[in-house]
């Protein structure tokens, strides 16, 4: 009974950040365990999302039905060019976000996310609806909000709409009931959500969150005290002092309830106390005053804006920052969803730029804070909104200082976001530890025995015209060649032990025929041939692609997996090699290629005009021995294992380029048995899923066993699991 009433005096924030609170300490104190509990915040999310499309729907139909033709004529272009304005004046200041993200060395294993196809923008299914159900049923937001719009706008025309107008706001009442029960649920959903988090994010996972979050609120700091303040104080008559202090009891009001809705009658009411202050007040911009504000509540805030720059976060936070181009889609698809909620423009646009989808969990942790603050900005946004449309009737808003106003926002923007990069970077501690993970990298599985050749051995000419199966069987090893540094095939680990894709494929082999594994270097490839056909060595590894010249001289298995031809590149000029067509548009282009002649002239035909350097060396040309090389054509799988290890260059697929070169082991010439049971070797482990497992392993980077627990409370102070 007494916690049932301190539960009911506390305020519905109170009992939010309590909420977080408790969730954090049980994720701390239970650990991974507390992962569980991720369902519960699942259900939470959905019933969230559940209501806010018939929302926008059914409030801006009614909305803009309301006005009529008249007062739409007088009003309506003055405040869809104000409303537009200050839109693109916000996408502006998120653009300029990144600029405050610590540049961090990161980069990771390949993934398969780089050889995706991408799905066409269709602009007609998006934005326009066949079937509004559709639409609505798959959260296609921009095509509900156009449906909407245009709604309102013949509702406009509509004699007799009366009954309409009523049912859609009956209609908007009650989700608006349904959204207020839900929200009841707040301290059990962000209990959830937080004590999952807490219990299975990485200190590294929370310690970006925090860049979010700092970024964020400065964000929304010059979003408050520059850019809409200072548009009122340059583009009219009212003074920056004036629109503080006359909104700060809406705004204070809308941070503490933690919605807009209940401070509309006070907007309304102090927009008018302001105009009748400076000689304003009138039949037009009373009028404008009492459409304006509940109508624009209805579309996109400055607030509901800057949650877009998640989207920005998310995208550095996995290491694939949007680039130049992907910013024009950014500011009208964010624009565009923003007329829903957070809840779904936020996954929408993770799913549109090929995000992962669980970054949404971070952002609902992130949106305790955050939700605040937008809420403020909402309301402060309504003011700034309402009263340059009601100057602009009078013809009283100076359009020109409005731009000047934006532009020094955004120059000041330009310069805090810069110096906050810096500040970041230098306060929360962060270490590049890729170089450790790839090089502490071991075999999956036990070892077969290993034998070591400081000599290369030939068999004997009798025994080279018998079956070389019979010859490794005899012998009870198999001779693996193998060359320098054939990332992430063939190479040895911080333990000096071989190992690698091709390596573990081999000892599993080896394994299965009951023989030792003999490694031996070849330090020059053009004895490759010779030494297969001596006996020296029975196979060759190191992720070989298959080339018609090379297969004249020596025997190829079936494929196994494929190289994706990418560019090996430096960070700094990444984005100069994004697109093909770019790349086939620069003039003194020299890239790198390897010594196969085969692909050399397929690299000619995608690109006739760069200047091509045989580069035999990757190791070589990362540390800048091949300054005259702009860039590296090479395996793509390959050179994401090499920029782990050199940090500064990062493995990209330009737009526009496919092309896959099979992979396979390498035999000597004319043994047919031998290469039959290979190929059947191999297709009976790709069957059984071993092959894929070593590909997940080697090239994607996935090792479960690598994981270390989660600490806990529970299990490392109190030793009770």
């Amino acid at each position: 009974m007494l916690l049932a009433r301190l539960y009911k005096k506390i305020s519905p924030f109170q009992r939010v950040i309590i909420a977080l609170i408790l969730g954090i300490s049980t994720g701390v104190f239970v650990g991974e365990p507390a992962g569980h509990l991720e369902v519960i915040g699942d259900v939470y999310i959905r019933l969230l999302q559940m209501t806010v499309l018939p929302y926008v729907l059914v409030s801006i139909i009614g909305g803009l039905g309301r006005l009529d033709s008249t007062m739409a004529s007088r009003i309506g272009l003055r405040a869809v060019k104000v409303i537009i304005i200050l839109w693109l004046s916000v996408m502006a200041t998120l653009l300029l976000l990144p600029l405050a993200y610590p540049n961090w060395q990161t980069a990771g294993f390949f993934s398969t996310s780089m050889i995706a196809e991408p799905e066409d923008f269709n602009f007609v299914k998006l934005y326009i609806p066949s079937n509004i159900f559709a639409s609505l049923s798959e959260t296609i937001v921009p095509a509900v909000v156009l449906f909407s719009l245009l709604m309102g706008v013949a509702l406009i025309q509509v004699k007799n709409k009366e009954t309409l107008l009523t049912l859609t706001t009956n209609i908007g009442d009650s989700l608006m009931k349904v959204a207020s029960y839900i929200a009841k649920l707040a301290p059990l959903g962000i209990f959830a959500i937080s004590a999952s988090a807490a219990g299975t994010l990485e200190v590294e996972e929370l310690g970006r969150l925090q860049v979010f979050l700092w970024v964020y609120i400065t964000a929304a700091a010059l979003l408050a005290f520059v850019l809409l303040p200072l548009i009122i104080h340059w583009a009219t008559p009212f003074s920056y002092r004036e629109i503080l202090s006359t909104a700060g009891e809406a705004v204070i009001t809308a941070l503490a309830t933690g919605t807009v809705l209940v401070v509309l009658p006070m907007i309304i009411e102090r927009s008018k106390e302001l105009l009748a202050k400076h000689g304003m007040d009138c039949e037009e911009t009373y009028s404008t005053v009492d459409v304006l504000v509940p109508t624009a509540y209805s579309f996109p805030s400055t607030g509901t804006l800057l949650g877009l720059g998640f989207i920005l976060f998310s995208a550095w936070y996995v290491g694939s920052p949007l680039g130049f181009d992907d910013y024009i889609s950014f500011v009208i698809m964010g624009a565009l969803t923003a007329f829903g909620s957070m809840a779904v423009a936020i996954p929408f646009l993770l799913d549109f730029f090929d995000l992962p989808a669980d970054q949404f969990q971070l952002y609902l942790l992130g949106s305790v804070v955050t939700a605040r603050f937008a809420t403020g900005l909402a309301a402060l946004h309504g003011f700034v909104v309402t009263l340059l449309v009601a100057s602009a009737v009078l013809k009283k808003l100076k359009w020109h200082r409005m731009m000047q106003a934006i532009g020094v926002h955004l120059a000041v923007t330009l310069g805090v976001m810069i110096a906050a990069g810096f500040i970041l970077k230098s306060l929360i501690p962060y270490q590049y530890e890729g170089i450790q993970t790839f090089e502490a990298m071991k075999s999956m599985n036990s070892s077969a025995k290993i034998e070591q050749y400081k000599e290369l051995t030939p068999l004997g000419y009798f025994e080279q015209q018998q079956p070389r199966l019979e010859i490794i069987m005899a012998r009870k090893s198999i001779r693996v060649g193998y060359y320098h540094a054939s990332l992430p095939y063939a190479f040895r680990n911080k333990d000096n032990h071989m190992v690698g894709f091709d390596v573990e494929l081999l000892n599993q082999f080896a394994k299965d025929l009951e023989v030792n594994l003999a490694l031996i270097l070849i330090k020059d490839k053009a004895d490759e041939a010779k030494l297969l056909a001596d006996g020296s060595v029975d196979i060759t590894i190191g992720g070989h692609a298959i080339t018609p010249k090379r297969a004249l001289t020596v025997t190829f298995t079936d494929s196994y997996t494929f190289h994706t031809a990418g560019l090996l590149v430096s960070d700094a000029r990444r984005d100069e090699f994004a697109d093909l067509y770019n790349i086939q548009a620069m003039k003194n282009l020299n890239l790198g290629v390897g010594s196969s002649k085969y692909y050399q002239d397929i690299v000619k035909e995608y690109i006739p005009n760069a200047q091509l350097t045989e580069v035999n060396n990757v190791r070589q040309f990362l540390k800048g021995r091949y300054k005259e090389v702009d860039a590296l054509i090479y395996s793509t799988e390959a050179g994401s294992a090499w920029a782990m290890l050199y940090p500064n260059f990062s493995a990209v697929i330009p737009k526009g380029l496919r092309l896959r070169a099979p992979v396979a082991f390498v035999l000597p010439k004319g043994q047919l048995d031998y290469l039959q049971y290979m190929n059947t070797w191999l297709k009976l482990k790709k069957e059984n899923g071993f092959q894929q497992q070593v590909y997940d392993y080697w090239i994607l980077g996935k090792n479960p066993k690598a994981k270390k627990p989660r600490w806990s409370v529970m299990k490392d102070v109190l030793g009770w699991t």
